[in-house]
């Protein structure tokens, strides 16, 4: 009955899938008090709250901070919490990041599988199931705008609304997720003294967002005298780092220097070619100074921290580290970074080893932008059990949780815990150039979790 409901609706499906990708929802700042994350993740929110109206559902907008879609009745709540936010689309995508193109049997578009694409199988799921079963509780589609930032949104809804019982977070891996690696966000920091012969006058990574492994990233220089044996000194590092960096000579003393990587999420930094941390190795070869020198000493283009002395291992993976953005800020050089810190390792020992390696570096400062703990839930918990069976009766196979060093919305809750929609086997392509969901995939995880509801609400 579910899965045949599903079936007949597969194309509305696809369609509000490219609908909701196509609104371009990145952050942007914004003056107004009603539209607290910008213009455009307003104009998500408002599509899916008139999308849940038009579909027989209950709706309410949370100030325009979040919103939510909500059938049922009773005390308690199944809570399923995504987000309409994305990152920037990034460079080299073979068609427009927003345009939702369909190739190949994949709806391709930046926010596809983050977070747009599930949340909207989320919904039809949650149609199919009360349109056939009378549900014991209330269901409730969360939906957040600032995800891909400082969870500001999450922090409201807590602030307004009652918390779910038990609930789960379309986004992430399936079977299912029972451990997320707590987050460092911090950066390091030093005046920039201009008087050398040569100067760095711009930096430009394109707003990369922190946990994204940067693209693009490109640095002007201004050269006072022999900008030719400069330029030729650059290239020979260039060869011989063997980097995908080009030269460019502006004029008689500016040359400008692009980096050229391959995005991925921060989570998974081995997955992609970090364009920042490239260019800044580079740079030390011919500018004296002590971040760069700092940073191609201790972290280069290592992933685990291990030159750093913070790098660890558990049940929930390595440590990893992503330089997520480069910067000259009011005569200021930044170079950002993203950690996904093992459960059993605690930010704060992170943190000391961090400081303790720029401690011989006096003009090096650290500074901690935000933290955020892991999650941790007991693999023999009645949730991470349900959602393990579930999955291995929808798709006959055998299902066993995982650990992720992403972070969901099911760290804002408690009882809840991360569930698909990426199958085992697939890539991850979460803050990717040419982001995509599989449309077989969307359809088979739109009927896992009717199923969830289901059986989560009896």
């Amino acid at each position: 009955m579910i899965e045949n409901y599903i079936d007949t609706h597969k194309d509305e499906i696809i369609k509000q899938v490219q609908s909701l990708i196509q609104i371009p929802s990145v952050y942007s700042k914004s003056d107004n008090p009603k539209k607290p994350f910008g213009e455009n993740c307003n104009l998500a929110l408002e599509y899916m709250l008139n999308l849940g109206k038009k579909l027989g559902f209950k709706t309410k907008n949370l100030d325009g901070y979040c919103g939510y879609i909500e059938f049922g009745k009773g005390e308690e709540m199944l809570g399923i919490i995504g987000h309409l936010d994305v990152v920037p689309e990034g460079e080299g995508w073979s068609n427009p990041p927003f345009s939702a193109t369909i190739k190949d049997n994949k709806i391709f578009g930046r926010g596809a599988i983050d977070d747009k694409g599930p949340v909207i199988s989320s919904l039809y799921a949650m149609k199919s199931v009360m349109e056939n079963f009378k549900v014991n509780k209330r269901v409730r589609l969360i939906l957040g705008l600032n995800e891909e930032n400082s969870w500001l949104c999450m922090k409201h809804y807590k602030e307004v609304e009652e918390m779910p019982t038990l609930g789960f977070s379309p986004d992430a891996d399936f079977p299912c997720i029972y451990a997320e690696k707590s987050i460092l966000d911090c950066c390091i920091s030093m005046a920039y003294n201009k008087n050398e012969n040569i100067k760095i006058k711009e930096i430009d990574c394109k707003n990369n967002a922190s946990n994204v492994v940067a693209k693009f990233c490109s640095v002007t220089l201004e050269v006072i005298n022999d900008i030719e044996k400069v330029i030729e000194k650059l290239e020979n590092s260039i060869k011989k780092f063997n980097f995908n960096i080009t030269v460019e000579k502006q004029n008689q003393s500016e040359i400008k220097l692009t980096s050229y990587g391959i995005q991925a999420h921060a989570a998974h930094p081995d997955l992609g070619t970090n364009a920042i941390s490239r260019l800044i190795l580079v740079l030390n070869e011919v500018i004296e100074n002590e971040l760069l020198e700092f940073f191609c000493e201790k972290i280069g283009t290592e992933f685990n921290g291990k030159s750093l002395g913070i790098a660890c291992n558990d049940e929930s993976g390595e440590l990893t580290l992503n330089v997520g953005s480069f910067a000259l800020v009011d005569n200021e050089l930044k170079i950002r970074f993203n950690l996904r810190i093992p459960i059993h390792t605690s930010i704060e020992d992170v943190e000391s080893k961090f400081k303790e390696a720029i401690a011989t570096y006096s003009s090096i400062n650290y500074h901690t932008n935000s933290k955020m703990p892991h999650l941790y839930v007991s693999k023999e918990d009645k949730l991470i059990k349900t959602l393990c069976k579930i999955y291995s009766e929808v798709t006959n196979t055998p299902a066993t949780p995982i650990a992720i060093g992403g972070a969901t919305y099911a760290r804002a809750f408690k009882n809840c815990v991360s569930f698909g929609p990426n199958f085992p086997g697939n890539k991850d392509m979460c803050h990717q150039t040419d982001e995509f969901i599989d449309i077989d995939s969307l359809i088979l995880s739109c009927k896992i979790y009717a199923k969830a509801i289901i059986e989560l609400t009896s």
